[in-house]
């Protein structure tokens, strides 16, 4: 690594515990503004749920919020704002999380409040009910009566894996919604929602021993439970071209999605940072080759973007995941046309690959992506609890802009080299709404 890279290092200290019952804590004190981060994250992500309860990772990031043992409902948010804080929720692949940040003083209101419901979240049939109905709701809003509502984050992972675990619908079937029980909602919870299948990942004004002491006084009482395997979701690479139509009445313009296998993001992250890298270089910016050769050259296509991870975040997701270029484009150009030049320039880097000028153009930008999101507390705390989640090192998440600074372009040819015209999924979207 370069002196330039080492100083793009994040110097934030990392402590770490473990409590009696399983949960892992990490602690990293930033004592320069009076602000404080509470983020826990579950192990339990879109690819473990069971057949027959898709959506249902979703779902009970839902129920976390309608109350708990001591904290009725809706009472979690007024406790957190009233001490002028802000919390949120998400649904990931492979976790799901929740958190706050507060001023300093309000720490230990909320890990009162995580703490409550991690031991006895208010799982009722009432409570059910109504999430099952604000998530189809959602599912109607943001898919179905949106233009381009599934595509492709719901659609192109059906054709480009084969596991169930990687293939269904993480937002989840109406059918598989409306199914579930209290019965299925309690076994969720105490099969993934153990402490030890969690992280608690602490940020900002805190004293270590101070925090400890509240952490054990909070967290400690939880009961153990037994806590699954990491769930397996790696597949073999493809060998074929996999493709599929869909169609869309809502859409002004038809879209082609490609995806390709990419590195195990966590058994071979150095490779894997060469795609990351490729990615940006394929799509970021009016400078980017395939911005320049679909939008300006050719006129072939209107809007086009490339990323790794489902989500577009590449550094939150364990194998298998995919490179996805995305590209809208006329409905007089043949998606054949768009197909063929988007192979034609993965292969000039694969051939010719990319000089150090354009490589470092696309290392600044990324790397000043990261670094701007660990300026704030929150930011910085939510990488640190998805990297020991996801890698086991939270430190790995203030590594990150050194180690995309030290890619070479070697990686990045090599990375091109990978996304092989012979194994890629297409998805095509055609428009059927009429003349546009």
């Amino acid at each position: 690594m370069t002196a330039a890279a080492a100083d793009l290092i994040l110097r934030h200290p990392v402590e770490r515990f473990r409590l009696d019952n399983g949960l892992r804590v990490v602690v990293a004190p930033d004592r320069s503004v009076p602000v404080v981060a509470v983020t826990v994250s579950y192990d339990v992500g879109m690819r473990n749920e069971p057949e027959g309860r898709t959506g249902f990772a979703h779902l009970f990031e839902h129920m976390m919020f309608q109350g708990s043992a001591h904290v009725p409902k809706m009472e979690h948010a007024r406790l957190v704002q009233a001490a002028g804080g802000t919390f949120n929720g998400s649904t990931h692949q492979d976790y799901t999380n929740y958190y706050e940040a507060l001023p300093a003083e309000a720490l230990e209101r909320a890990l009162f409040l995580e703490a409550d419901r991690m031991a006895a979240p208010a799982i009722t049939p009432e409570n059910l009910r109504n999430q099952i109905d604000v998530v189809k709701e959602e599912i109607r809003v943001n898919v179905l009566n949106r233009p381009y509502g599934a595509f492709p984050w719901l659609q192109l992972p059906q054709i480009a894996f084969e596991s169930f675990a990687n293939t269904h619908d993480g937002y989840g079937s109406f059918v598989d919604l409306e199914s579930s029980t209290v019965e299925d909602a309690l076994d969720f919870f105490h099969r993934y929602y153990a402490p030890g299948n969690a992280v608690l990942c602490l940020g900002g004004d805190l004293d270590v021993a101070e925090t400890e002491r509240l952490v054990q006084r909070w967290f400690g009482p939880i009961e153990a439970r037994d806590v699954p395997p990491t769930a397996a979701t790696g597949e073999p690479s493809p060998t074929a071209v996999r493709r599929d139509v869909v169609e869309d009445r809502l859409v002004p313009t038809p879209a082609l999605a490609l995806g390709w296998r990419v590195p195990d993001p966590v058994g071979d992250l150095d490779t894997y940072l060469g795609t990351v890298l490729l990615a940006e270089l394929l799509s970021e910016g009016d400078a980017s080759r395939l911005e320049r050769r679909l939008v300006h050259d050719d006129r072939i296509a209107v809007a086009q973007s490339s990323y790794v991870g489902l989500f577009g975040d590449p550094f939150d997701v364990r194998d298998a995941t995919l490179l996805t270029t995305q590209v809208h484009h006329p409905a007089a150009v043949p998606a054949d046309d768009v197909i063929a030049a988007v192979h034609d320039e993965v292969g000039r880097i694969a051939t010719e690959g990319v000089g150090p000028d354009e490589l470092a153009r696309v290392q600044a930008r990324t790397e000043a992506q990261l670094l701007r999101q660990a300026d704030s507390v929150l930011g910085r705390t939510l990488a640190f609890a998805a990297a020991e989640l996801v890698h086991g090192r939270a430190e790995l998440a203030g590594e990150l802009a050194a180690r995309l600074a030290a890619v070479t372009p070697e990686q990045v040819q090599v990375a091109a080299r990978g996304l092989d015209p012979g194994t890629v999924a297409v998805l095509e979207l055609r428009a059927t709404g009429g003349a546009r």
